[in-house]
């Protein structure tokens, strides 16, 4: 049986291929930080990769699909698509808080980040736009989508609200991951303006 037939057998295919290239070039002892780091790229890499997908590539093709009076129309990707979709954006995003949170505890600046004090205000920025975006993600985009998809009952003036909140909520979202991104790559390389 071929393992890249199911998305199990990929991430499983995958993890052990990174296992074993880590096994061959740094040894067996296991480094924390970097496991966690890690984690938290790849969390973060299916959040935000899952946000633009939905801003860059869904949202616009759906307007165009619902402006297409011939067309077949967004069904399949409203059922289909989208609820998956959603199920890896959020529970990626909680991971990717989750590890960055945990790395920031096993590096001793889980304090200084979320207080913003000088020796964790970079990465500290970035751990707060973080956390909005996570709250953004749980409060607003995936509670609205539930009604914009039919998976909660919802009248017709409920869902044109609910549809521009999660729309508003997912445009801020892409807008903070850009400076998110800087922030949190700029701290574990010297920041990016000398």
């Amino acid at each position: 049986m071929n393992p890249l037939n199911t998305i199990q057998g990929t991430i499983i295919t995958g993890i052990v291929l990174a296992i074993v290239i880590a096994l061959a070039v740094m040894g067996v002892q296991v480094n924390e930080l970097s496991l966690i780091v890690w984690i938290h790229v790849l969390a973060g890499i299916t959040w935000i990769g899952l946000l633009y997908y939905f801003n860059f590539v869904q949202v616009p093709a759906l307007a165009a699909a619902a402006k297409d009076q011939g067309g077949p129309g967004g069904a399949g990707i409203s059922k289909y698509v989208a609820p998956r979709a959603l199920w890896w954006f959020r529970w990626g995003a909680v991971v990717t808080w989750l590890s960055g949170a945990a790395y920031l505890a096993r590096a001793g600046l889980f304090v200084p980040a979320f207080t913003l004090q000088p020796a964790g205000i970079n990465i500290g920025i970035g751990a707060w736009l973080g956390t909005i975006m996570l709250f953004n993600v749980w409060v607003l985009i995936w509670p609205n989508q539930k009604k914009v998809l039919g998976l909660v009952e919802a009248t017709a003036d409920e869902i044109a609200k609910a549809r521009r909140v999660a729309f508003l909520a997912s445009r801020t979202n892409t807008v903070l991951s850009i400076p998110m991104l800087m922030s949190m790559v700029g701290f574990g390389h010297g920041g990016f303006f000398l």
